[in-house]
């Protein structure tokens, strides 16, 4: 067999993985995971509009926080860590040979799927070392992180222009995901054709609401990140704690925050629904 007969058979090897129960399998974990971490954070921001946050940041930190906490905490955040690396081990293999569906093969998928990719790479790396002992790596407040990358961008030549193409990528991204949830182009992903009549209406249900609500919060993060580059300023950019405090803060007192925390949670539950008919 010549090399290009071994590179073709490797190719067609590592596509059939891909393609496989392993994979699959880590993709669906990852899902669950992913459900986890948003279903936490919202319920921390539920206890934030109902002023019972006990100093916890309404973040992966404080999601973290909370599972060491509970017994057996440790076992769990491993096998959170490994499930998300299995989310980024899905989307590599999306990224390197196209997604399900007739339109997986265009670039424009791909690079996202690599982008996710990388994405999920640092969540579970994060909540790994976390667990390993490296307190700071996962728990560390989203708050000041967001401010001291926002200060180092500023300080780049044009780093104002640079901040602010970023943050009005995060709103055009956010709008965008809130965008597809109300035009519920979640299910193009979906068996909804396995799903009985209830569970699709409660599926439909959990995407729009959780989808929704978490673009509102990539959008407000964006706002945010594009005043501190208009003033120069690195503390008005905001981590997912502040973000999500500052619904709190509106006119609308804490009730804003407590629908944007019951919406975080609905996309969790909606995570665990794609675990199960998501198609991989």
């Amino acid at each position: 067999m010549g090399f290009d007969g071994a590179v073709r058979g490797g190719t067609g090897r590592a596509r059939r993985v891909a393609k496989g129960r392993v994979v699959e399998t880590a993709a669906r974990a990852g899902f669950v995971a992913r459900g986890v971490m948003y279903a936490l954070v919202g319920v921390l921001a539920l206890r934030i509009a109902l002023s019972d946050d006990d100093g916890q940041q309404a973040d992966r930190g404080g999601a973290l926080t909370e599972i060491a906490d509970k017994p057996f905490g440790n076992a769990l955040l491993w096998l959170l860590g490994v499930a998300l690396a299995g989310m980024a081990l899905w989307r590599l293999s999306e990224a390197l040979f196209g997604q399900v569906g007739p339109d997986g093969h265009k670039a424009r998928k791909r690079l996202a799927s690599a982008g996710r990719f990388v994405f999920y790479c640092v969540v579970s790396y994060t909540v790994l070392a976390y667990v390993a002992g490296d307190k700071g790596s996962g728990s560390g407040s989203t708050d000041r992180q967001s401010d001291d990358v926002t200060a180092t961008a500023l300080d780049w030549p044009s780093g104002q222009w640079i901040v602010g193409a970023a943050g009005a990528g995060v709103v055009a991204a956010g709008l965008w995901i809130a965008g597809r949830a109300m035009l519920r182009k979640y299910r193009d992903h979906l068996r909804m054709s396995e799903m009985s009549g209830p569970a699709r209406r409660t599926v439909d249900v959990l995407g729009v609401v959780g989808g929704i609500g978490r673009g509102c919060v990539f959008a407000a993060a964006g706002a945010f990140v594009l005043v501190a580059a208009v003033r120069h300023e690195p503390g008005e950019a905001k981590g997912v704690d502040d973000v999500l405090r500052s619904f709190r803060d509106t006119p609308a007192g804490p009730w804003l925050l407590v629908a944007v925390a019951l919406a975080l949670v609905a996309f969790g539950f909606f995570s665990w629904a794609s675990a199960r008919w998501r198609k991989v």
